[in-house]
């Protein structure tokens, strides 16, 4: 990597950099885990830029695909291994505990994370902030591993290869990348707080609704 791309690359880009130039490929995939147990470490500026590297010969492209499809597994499952050691039991205690929620909401993500679950892991894997919270409803739901660490390497390896070659295509201008992604994330983060916002406006007004009591039998007529 260029001596001026790296004194210009701060913040996460420079650590990114500095990993990528020091380490190679175990670096690249380094930043990658720690970025799916940190969410906002962002792989829109890791990826490209590890591919940008890649351009300028400081790994090759198998290294840089290998090892960053390596770290998003090894990050995804710590992050499955929390859903599973927490466990059903204390999730349904404590979404016992939290207002404007009932049981059987809960109940009902379980049923569709058993029909969706693997279209959800594989395709959450390509959708950025998802992409790390997936792996912990995988956990709690105790997705037989083999299968969860399959659909992560797959669904990994497509996201990383696509950001990672556009970071080699596009060269210097690698940081183009992460601001059509950034508009991406920032879409699916508003459509999450609206559908949290809807969900708890609600429930609220489910809890304001006084219940319909059943009529004990017609009432007589006055003679």
């Amino acid at each position: 990597m260029s001596a001026d791309t790296s004194g210009a690359a701060g913040g996460i880009a420079g650590w990114a950099t500095h990993l990528v130039e020091t380490m190679g490929g175990p670096g690249a995939g380094l930043a990658i885990a720690l970025e799916n147990l940190f969410p906002p470490l962002p792989s829109e500026i890791i990826l490209p830029l590890t591919g940008f590297a890649v351009g300028q010969g400081a790994l090759s492209l198998a290294s840089a695909l290998i090892w960053t499809t390596a770290g998003s597994v090894i990050g995804a499952l710590a992050l499955y291994q929390v859903g599973r050691l927490f466990g059903r039991e204390r999730m349904y205690a404590l979404w016992g505990r939290l207002p404007l929620v009932k049981t059987a909401d809960l109940e009902k993500t379980e049923r569709w994370f058993a029909k969706h679950g693997t279209k959800a892991v594989f395709f959450g894997r390509m959708v950025p902030i998802f992409r790390s919270l997936i792996s912990v409803p995988a956990g709690l739901e105790r997705m037989p591993l083999p299968i969860f660490l399959t659909l992560t390497a797959l669904g990994s390896f497509i996201w990383n290869s696509c950001l990672i070659m556009a970071g080699y295509a596009l060269g210097a201008q690698w940081g183009l990348v992460e601001q059509y992604v950034g508009v991406l994330s920032k879409a699916v983060l508003g459509l999450a707080v609206l559908g949290l916002g809807l969900f708890i406006t609600r429930k609220a007004r489910n809890r304001r609704v006084p219940p319909v009591t059943a009529s004990s039998g017609p009432r007589g007529h006055d003679g």
